[in-house]
């Protein structure tokens, strides 16, 4: 006997029975499944909700907060920051182009939908090893969908990290974060326009078909099993032309006033937003299918409703105001269709072909959705050996060698160069760059954003890992000299269901929690990806921070790699003995054990605050963030930006391997010019924060101590070519 219905949909018994008592009868087909979708964990966060309510979420700067279309903070003189991250991972591990690209169309109505313009994207990515050939069909399936829709809407795609790990050759991470620029006075929030009885809600932009039904509720909240490409027609088809002429409608309507709320058509398509719009109001609405633009006649209400076309937005107009907004639509090619009229009530009712199909009230689709607070379980953790304790006695030039290789350090050009990093003509700095950087037109001003995630960390300890996570991301936007401001995330994780892996997203949370208390940066929303296993395959738990902040004048942005010779180079911050998850450790040892690195978030405040004075007193000529691959990496990567080599030595009472590749925290390798020397070992003193000068920059040659001596120009063809290698590609 086959499941019923509901459980087909992906309900659980207890859900339905909630169903039943809030409608008082048996939901019909259509009822069925927008509940499915809406009370999806995609959707509802009903795994999630209890533990995200305990993250520092406001700040002096936070304008909107968790619960809208994405968060605002104001940078100054009327200008505000939306900016927002999610996920698309589980379309783009069936169909990596449309997924990926989808993700791309999605996050940036996120943004629209707030009434700011999108400026910049960056896309946070984890595969598995590149060696196997479906690893690599993903990653230039993914990397061409980002790029071919970010490329065409215009919108420069400025950053993101790329990680690889044997955990994500089942389960990729695509994980897509968009900034946008507003006044803070022209916010679309649900605070500043009030909707009315009467006012029509307008769907605009593209027909609704079959593409995407279930993309929510099949995809994004189920672990994918064997057989998955079953589930392609649940990925959705983007269209970034028809996404462009959305973006410039929606800003217009925005601007010309001719709106009392506008909502991005993503995960649960109508039924969310429907849904969402009628709450917010504290309304209700008559809705009909049958005016809904259709690819296809036959198509049922449930899919209607569900379905996750691209490309669409549903505007709440007052009837005054609706000739106008049909107007301008037309003149952008986009076509209407007034779908519904809010009611006073909550209930929305829905209608096709003369025929009630679903009657319910719309708070229950959002607001008064399940909650869990699901069985959290520590797993056995092995005492796996601290690598930093065996001793090492290869060839330290040999280890740099490797570890430059490894696919998550070597160069991602090959990926960048298949991007449009300039568009709009704003960016100042962009991959190449630990922070990415925007100048917000018509100011000096200048956006920093960076992405960073560490689940290599996660795995040893998730508490320190999301520690890690925001206090990276902190410190490479401060070495541009930016002060960080606040944070979006997209939190990756496996089956909720499973205690162990719930105890993994609570440490997650805790760490993020008080790391962010500690660097007074404020969470102002994000996304939650669980389910992301297959099989006994279960990713790392990788909580994946962006981080925003701001640089008075970007003319002051301080660049990562040496720019001259002559210049006197200081270790900032302390090594300790920490290879635990390190990508030496991995590389060259070719094990991950261990603990991470200890995080004392005072000291991190303190780096950050010296970088940022140092900055604005302009004496850093360089600053680059010491995590990945410890001091030896960080100096390689200075040196390969421009060519310019170095010749240094490490005091410490560490062995040497250890002190070149530990991956300690709260460290940068920075550079300055000789006559501000004093100046700026001055500014290390009244922040307390230990400095070291190390050596000069110049010449061919990366010179530390009498361990590593190698050509810059070898150490870049081995850093440059390691991807397109694994790709097949001659270089």
């Amino acid at each position: 006997m086959s499941d019923p219905l509901y459980r087909q949909l992906g309900l659980q018994d207890d859900e339905h029975e909630r169903i039943v008592t809030t409608l008082g009868r048996e939901p019909n087909r259509a009822e069925l499944a927008m509940y499915s979708v809406m009370w999806s964990e995609h959707c509802s966060y009903k795994s999630s909700k209890i533990h995200l309510k305990t993250l520092p979420t406001e700040g002096a700067a936070v304008l909107v907060g968790p619960g809208q279309d994405a968060g605002a903070v104001d940078i100054g003189d009327g200008d505000a920051v939306v900016f927002k991250m999610e996920s698309h991972s589980h379309p783009s591990a069936i169909e990596p182009y449309q997924g990926a690209a989808t993700g791309v169309g999605g996050i940036v109505r996120d943004i629209i939908s707030m009434g700011a313009r999108p400026v910049a994207l960056l896309d946070p990515l984890m595969f598995g090893p590149l060696t196997e050939p479906r690893n690599r069909w993903l990653f230039e399936g993914v990397i061409a969908g980002i790029g071919g829709y970010g490329n065409c809407i215009g919108v420069p795609t400025i950053g993101g990290e790329i990680r690889f790990a044997e955990a994500h050759s089942s389960n990729p991470c695509v994980n897509v974060m968009c900034v946008g620029l507003a006044k803070a006075d022209e916010l679309v929030t649900a605070q500043s326009l009030t909707p009315h009885v009467g006012s029509f809600m307008v769907l605009f932009g593209a027909a609704t078909g079959r593409d995407g039904i279930g993309g929510v509720s099949v995809l994004a909240s189920a672990t994918l099993e064997e057989g998955a490409d079953a589930s392609r027609p649940s990925v959705q088809i983007g269209d970034p032309f028809a996404e462009k002429l959305l973006i410039e409608a929606s800003l217009e309507l925005i601007r010309e006033g001719l709106l009392e709320g506008l909502q991005d058509l993503g995960g649960a398509g109508i039924s969310c937003a429907l849904s969402e719009s009628a709450a917010r109001a504290g309304m209700g609405a008559d809705v009909d299918l049958d005016v809904v633009p259709l690819r296809e006649e036959d198509m049922e209400p449930f899919e209607i409703l569900t379905s996750e076309s691209q490309e669409r937005m549903l505007a709440i107009v007052h009837p005054a105001k609706l000739e106008a907004v049909q107007a301008l639509c037309t003149r952008w090619g986009l076509r209407t269709a007034v779908i519904a009229t809010l009611v006073e009530g909550g209930t929305l009712a829905i209608r096709h072909r003369g025929e009630v199909v679903a009657e319910v009230p719309a708070r229950s689709l959002t607001d008064d959705g399940p909650e869990y607070d699901r069985p959290i379980a520590e797993p056995e953790r092995g005492d796996g050996a601290d690598p930093a304790l065996s001793p090492f006695d290869g060839d330290l030039g040999e280890a740099l060698r490797a570890v430059l290789a490894a696919p998550s350090i070597a160069s991602k050009a090959w990926v960048w160069r298949q991007y449009d990093r300039i568009v709009q003509g704003n960016t100042v700095a962009g991959p190449e760059s630990d922070g990415a950087v925007i100048r917000v037109p018509n100011s000096l001003k200048g956006v920093v954003v960076s992405s960073d995630g560490k689940g290599r960390f996660g795995r040893l300890d998730p508490y320190l890992g999301a520690m890690h996570a925001v206090a990276e991301s902190a410190r490479n936007v401060a070495v541009t000299g930016a002060r960080p401001l606040a944070i979006t995330n997209c939190l990756n994780f496996g089956n909720p269901e499973r205690p162990e892996v719930m105890w993994q997203f609570a440490e997650s949370i805790r760490g993020m929690r008080d790391a962010c208390a500690g660097l007074g940066t404020p969470v102002t929303g994000g996304n939650v990806s669980f389910y992301n296993e297959s099989g006994d395959s279960a990713i790392d738990p990788t909580p994946v921070i962006g981080m925003l902040g701001l640089l008075p004048d970007y003319r002051l942005c301080v660049p990562s790699a040496f720019p001259g010779p002559g210049l006197a180079i200081y270790l900032v911050g302390e090594t300790a003995a920490e290879l635990g998850g390190s990508e030496f450790a991995e590389a060259v040892l070719g094990s991950v054990t261990g603990m991470p690195p200890a995080l004392d978030l005072a000291k991190e405040r303190a780096l950050i605050e010296l970088l940022v004075a140092a900055a604005a007193e302009t004496v850093l000529v360089s600053a680059h963030d010491c995590g990945d691959g410890g001091v030896a990496v960080a100096l390689a990567e200075c040196a390969i930006g421009l060519g310019h080599g170095f010749a240094v030595s490490i005091p410490t009472d560490l062995p040497a391997h250890v002190a070149l590749f530990s991956e300690s925290a709260s460290r940068a390798v920075v550079s300055v010019a000789p006559l501000d020397e004093e100046a700026f070992r001055g500014l290390a003193d009244v922040h307390a924060v230990p400095v070291t000068r190390i050596g000069e920059s110049g010449g061919p040659r990366a010179v530390i101590d009498a361990a590593i001596d190698i050509p810059v120009s070898e150490l870049e063809g081995i850093w440059s070519s390691s991807i397109p290698r694994l790709l097949g590609e001659a270089v």
